[in-house]
């Protein structure tokens, strides 16, 4: 047999041939791991169990339908089938569908939505806005069909006849329906705004499972409820029933029926209550009343004659004249005492007095200063008596008079200073300590 030889690109393409015509349609069980979501909008991770691992990608047009996100270190179920990527000669696992083990991935959708929006801040109280007292204009997002508008609409009018009532009906499950919500919230939101204001919405539906509740659990009517102007009621499902619409609302209403009875209250009981605040008013105002005359009566009491103001005052007078007069007494003394003071401190400063201390403060710096020019005269003399006596030490003169000269050659009278330097017959003078010699050298002797 002939021994054949593959390329690289042949094998690798037998091998793709054979994988992808094996795998075509497979479920793989696995832990997620280095999962990446780059801007293209395609999903790339890795499935690993205990012994192995296997790359996986989720494209953009599988990822759009995904209910939950996936993250690291979570089980999954993955259905797809296997491809070989050439250029690398890997193989990895194409993911058409997606699910969580052991959770819906509905729930885990609705769970993971939740937790995202509450860290947003959109579940909190003091965002969420009371619903007004008194409603005018009501609006109303539910199903046209259906016994949820038939129970809202029937006790709003025992309650209050004759209430504005503004219905907007939309599609409250299936494709679409979460669009249709939106744009009601969105219409009546602009309907408001524009001059036939709505006090309040209510927004309803019967119950059912997860999934026929799923519009209400979606993003986007949540922003929509959230940023709604006017103030929303959620009332959908059963009591048991939570939606995202119901922790993003106003106000959560445990059903349909319970939202009309939240809205307002019932029209005879608005008017007790009316009445009741009129004979409050009243009572408060009779207590009042009855408090302005009793304060009125003590004034009047307390109010004096002119002839008594008088002579309260006289005495007030005579009273402040008394203290006047001995403030004047104190003062006056209090002078005196000060100008004694003064006196006895100016006498010290008399120039006479002062021109005497200085006199003798005068005499005994006199005495002072020439006693320290006595002592600085004296020493400077001592000092001068020695600098002298070593100059005298140090002067050519005292070497002259202990029997030397100074011999210089003429006519350079250039200093001689050895023997060597002069020959016979070179013309010297002589310095002596007191006079002068000019002379022959007659014969050079040099020391060996």
């Amino acid at each position: 047999m002939a021994l054949r030889i593959f390329s690289v690109t042949e094998l690798t393409l037998l091998i793709k041939q054979e994988v992808e015509e094996t795998f075509l349609d497979i479920w793989v069980e696995g832990e997620v791991s280095n999962l990446r979501m780059p801007s293209s909008g395609h999903i790339y991770l890795t499935l690993k169990d205990q012994e192995s691992q296997l790359r996986a990608v989720i494209f953009r047009s599988s990822g759009r339908h995904l209910k939950f996100q996936p993250k690291d270190g979570q089980q999954i179920l993955c259905r797809g089938h296997l491809t070989v990527y050439e250029p690398r000669g890997e193989y990895q696992l194409v993911v058409d569908y997606l699910e969580p083990k052991g959770i819906g991935a509905l729930q885990l959708a609705f769970e993971q939505l939740k937790e995202r929006l509450r860290a947003e801040g959109l579940f909190d109280e003091q965002r969420k806005r009371p619903l007004p007292m008194l409603p005018q204009r009501i609006g109303i997002i539910t199903s046209r069909t259906g016994a949820v508008l038939h129970d809202i609409l029937r006790i709003l009018d025992r309650r209050f006849p004759n209430l504005s009532i503004l219905i907007h009906p939309v599609a409250v499950q299936g494709e679409g329906a979460r669009d249709e919500i939106v744009r009601a919230i969105e219409d009546l939101n602009a309907l408001s705004a524009s001059g036939r204001e709505l006090d309040v919405l209510i927004l309803a539906r019967g119950g059912g499972s997860l999934e026929d509740l799923w519009s209400f659990n979606e993003e986007t009517v949540a922003r929509a409820i959230a940023a709604s102007r006017i103030p929303i009621i959620s009332a959908v499902g059963h009591e048991t029933d939570y939606t995202i619409a119901d922790f993003v609302a106003d106000l959560r209403a445990p059903t349909p029926s319970a939202a009309a009875e939240l809205v307002v209250r019932p029209k005879q009981e608005l008017i007790g209550w009316v009445q009741s605040l009129d004979e409050r008013i009243k009572y408060a105002l009779r207590v009042h009343l009855e408090t302005q005359r009793s304060k009125l009566r003590e004034t009047q009491r307390s109010i004096l004659s002119p002839r008594k103001r008088l002579e309260t005052f006289f005495l007030k007078l005579d009273e402040l004249g008394w203290r006047s007069g001995q403030a004047l007494v104190r003062l006056i003394r209090e002078k005196r005492t000060s100008l004694h003071d003064r006196t006895q401190g100016l006498s010290s400063l008399r120039p006479d007095t002062r021109l005497k201390y200085w006199n003798i403060l005068l005499g005994s710096r006199h005495s002072q200063l020439i006693q320290q020019m006595t002592s600085i005269i004296e020493s400077r003399k001592a000092t001068l008596a020695e600098v002298m006596g070593r100059m005298d030490s140090l002067s050519p003169l005292a070497v002259l008079a202990r029997g030397y000269c100074i011999a210089r050659r003429l006519p350079t009278l250039e200093v001689v200073r050895e023997a060597k330097h002069v020959v016979r017959g070179d013309r010297l003078k002589l310095k002596l300590y007191r006079g002068e010699l000019s002379c022959w050298v007659d014969k050079v002797r040099l020391e060996g």
